[in-house]
């Protein structure tokens, strides 16, 4: 359901939630080791997202990437719909253009409500909410 990029960008953003502060930056290339993306891309990635403020940076010799509580209150769809577009998570799984309600393709009932939860899920969760879960012993993430 999510691009490679989606997932890459996630894991960034949650290995800088994770491990950075203002005070505290990283480079792009020291979160590529850790999270398993190559370097020129989740350097793009944080890029692009910092383009949109999800991300903080500084340039310079003592800079990098960083989130401040600000960021973090990013909800987790705005990540994918800057990366992935917002039709992805709400296209057809078949990828027909004339599938809706009305019209379903033959998967469209299976996925319908999961689909619409997992968007809604998206929509209200933060990036500070996951990062909650990680210390809290909920989920993990091996940084």
């Amino acid at each position: 359901m999510l691009s490679k990029s989606a997932k890459y960008a996630l894991k960034g953003v949650l290995y800088l939630a994770m491990n950075t502060n203002e005070q505290k930056r990283v480079m792009a290339k020291d979160i590529s080791g850790p999270i398993n993306v190559p370097p020129s891309y989740i350097a793009k990635l944080l890029q692009q997202l910092g383009r949109h403020g999800v991300v903080s940076s500084i340039k310079g010799p003592h800079g990098g990437f960083f989130l401040t509580e600000e960021n973090k209150k990013t909800p987790l769809i705005k990540i994918i719909d800057l990366l992935d577009g917002e039709y992805r998570l709400k296209s057809c799984m078949l990828s027909l253009k004339d599938c809706n309600e009305l019209n379903p393709c033959p998967l469209h009932r299976l996925v319908g409500n999961v689909k619409s939860d997992f968007i809604r899920s998206l929509e209200q969760t933060t990036i500070a909410e996951l990062v909650q879960d990680i210390k809290d012993g909920k989920s993990f993430l091996p940084l």
